[in-house]
């Protein structure tokens, strides 16, 4: 089958960073889907893999971890999924990634794809819809009931890339006020079309930025850019008992200290964890992944597509990552078929 993946870990712009390839088509077994890829979308993680180091595969190695397709065949132990649904999901980091056109999955974290959405739009959505879901409704433990959510007021840092996009309509869905970050203008209008109530911009003070919007602190803060360089403003306007959450991995040490006098909470969101270490809530990922399939249906939350780079292949995956690269992505990248 077609694949597209590396040997070894160069910069996006060496001819060999990622390769067009013929690999074996793998087969479902236990709990594991046989998917036929329709489409997939490219996040930051695919770059970070991907990324220069001096380690050399001795067999390619596949990247991608967003994904639309169908079913084409379901291990001996499946119980959630049938060949021919059609589904999409994240997928799992320890294993091979989806640049191919056919795929093994647990199906435990594989959800039912949207009805009212074409594969691209539908891949567009699992892993930054999963990271936006978990670190809302699990670490930041925000209300489902939006009677409580009254008055309670969300920070998002970084608020037009892809998990922004996502957390701020969900966010919207149950009635918290929302204050994005976005520097430029298209950006700013990026975020507003989102759902956005405020924009500020996180090269500036955020403290005095939000006080001038008659706001003295807010209740959440989900960091989606440079944990580090934003921590201390984070601190400075997280409400007392308020929740932090991160999913961008720190270069430098940050001092906790500076959330103690407000008794402040902060975690960090990684998608991957459950399939990861396996945890007996990996089955929320399939849960979660239906309920974003219903509020798509319902018209709830909308897919956050920005860019189609055209077929899955190696011409197009490299210009999907320089694009991320440039650290100016608005909104969703995805690419759909083979060649």
């Amino acid at each position: 089958m077609k694949a597209v993946g590396l040997y070894r870990y160069l910069p996006i712009d060496n001819p060999e960073s990622l390769l067009d390839l013929t690999i074996s088509k793998p087969q479902a077994k236990g709990r594991d889907l046989l998917v036929r890829v329709k489409a997939i979308s490219v996040n930051p993680v695919d770059t970070k893999i991907r990324s220069p180091k001096e380690k050399v595969e001795e067999e390619p190695k596949i990247l991608g971890w967003d994904v639309a397709g169908i079913v084409e065949e379901v291990g001996e132990d499946c119980s959630l999924f049938h060949p021919g649904d059609e589904v999409f999901y994240a997928g799992d980091s320890t294993r091979q990634g989806a640049n191919s056109q056919f795929h093994v999955v647990d199906e435990r974290i594989v959800g039912k794809k949207p009805s009212t959405l074409d594969f691209a739009a539908a891949a567009s959505l699992p892993l930054t819809s999963l990271t936006a879901y978990e670190a809302l409704f699990e670490h930041l433990a925000i209300s489902h009931n939006k009677s409580s959510n009254v008055g309670k007021k969300l920070l998002i840092i970084n608020g037009a890339g892809g998990v922004g996009s996502i957390a701020t309509q969900l966010a919207k869905n149950v009635d918290l006020t929302v204050i994005a970050t976005a520097s430029r203008q298209e950006t700013r209008d990026w975020v507003k079309q989102q759902g956005a109530d405020v924009i500020i911009n996180h090269h500036q003070d955020l403290l005095s930025q939000l006080q001038k919007e008659n706001i003295s602190d807010v209740d959440y803060v989900l960091c989606l850019h440079s944990t580090e360089m934003h921590w201390a403003n984070m601190a400075d306007v997280i409400a007392p008992l308020g929740k932090i959450c991160s999913i961008v991995e720190t270069e430098e040490s940050v001092d906790l200290g500076l959330l103690k006098n407000k008794s402040a909470t902060f975690s960090w969101e990684f998608m991957f964890t459950k399939s990861l270490y396996q945890t007996p809530s990996m089955i929320t990922q399939h849960e979660y992944l239906d309920a974003i399939a219903e509020m798509v249906e319902d018209k709830q939350i909308h897919a956050t597509v920005n860019h189609h780079y055209g077929a899955i292949n190696a011409e197009n995956l490299k210009k999907a990552h320089k694009q991320l690269e440039s650290d100016s992505t608005i909104g969703k990248i995805v690419l759909e078929g083979f060649d």
